[in-house]
């Protein structure tokens, strides 16, 4: 049996991510919800298929008899901060949520948590399953070697002008000031994250580069795979990646 999908947003992102989906044999889109109304198209049809599939709704349109009629087996949210008021009555039918929203306030942040309560939520901003990959490999590198010096090289298109939030969450996660990134910004990069380990003798270099944002849709079915059917919590892509690690070391 396949497993229905509900889709907040249909923007650059989030066109890439329902494609994704509309590809994976496990999986029906089964709507995608927009700012505004398409005219009942299909997200199928706009990405140039010819089948029925990802009805396009417009979000003014919710409610809760709509999660009932056409209830879905997560939620997946690549749309914007204010959304997730959008989807509270599918909270309340305990469907689990992907948010890969990139920023929240503080007062987004606390209704997830709040929805945590009631359901399996996952929330991560950089939901691409090699970056994560990446951030846990480091901790554990960084663990094993307490006393290497730790910099962040982050590669993006000339126009982006800020600091990777991905980079500032690397840096983070290893207990790293800002001041430890270093950015590059030239031609059209989508996105490349280098942690480099400096030790005596030897250096070691962590690199995760992103061809397609495509990879952001893999990492939503990978977070979907294993969100349903988990209790209601807070979840995020470190905490999956970090446990298939663990079950997956070798024994020598």
């Amino acid at each position: 049996m396949k497993i229905n999908v509900g889709l907040f947003g249909f923007g650059q992102t989030g066109k890439l991510v329902a494609d994704e989906f509309i590809k994976e044999n496990n999986f029906h889109l089964k709507w995608v919800v927009k700012n505004t109304d398409c005219g009942n198209k299909y997200a199928s049809h706009l990405l140039g298929y010819e089948n029925d599939c990802g009805k396009i709704v417009s979000v003014g349109t919710l409610n809760r008899n709509f999660f009932i009629e056409n209830h879905v087996d997560v939620i997946v949210d690549f749309s914007h901060k204010k959304a997730l008021y959008a989807y509270e009555a599918a909270v309340e039918l305990k469907i689990p949520i992907i948010s890969a929203v990139s920023h929240y306030d503080s007062l987004e942040m606390k209704k997830l948590e709040e929805y945590a309560e009631k359901t399996a939520v996952l929330y991560s901003p950089n939901i691409t399953l090699g970056i994560n990959v990446l951030i846990v490999a480091a901790q554990i590198l960084q663990k094993i070697a307490p006393h290497a010096d730790i910099e962040i090289i982050e590669e993006h298109f000339r126009n982006k002008q800020e600091i990777s939030g991905t980079a500032k969450k690397i840096a983070s996660n290893l207990d790293l000031d800002n001041e430890k990134i270093h950015t590059i910004r030239v031609g059209g990069i989508v996105g490349k994250h280098e942690i480099v380990f400096g030790m005596p003798n030897q250096t070691i270099r962590l690199t995760h580069e992103s061809i397609n944002r495509a990879a952001f849709g893999q990492g939503a079915i990978f977070a979907s795979k294993f969100l349903i059917g988990k209790p209601p919590g807070m979840y995020n892509m470190e905490y999956v990646i970090s446990n298939m690690f663990r079950n997956n070391i070798p024994v020598y």
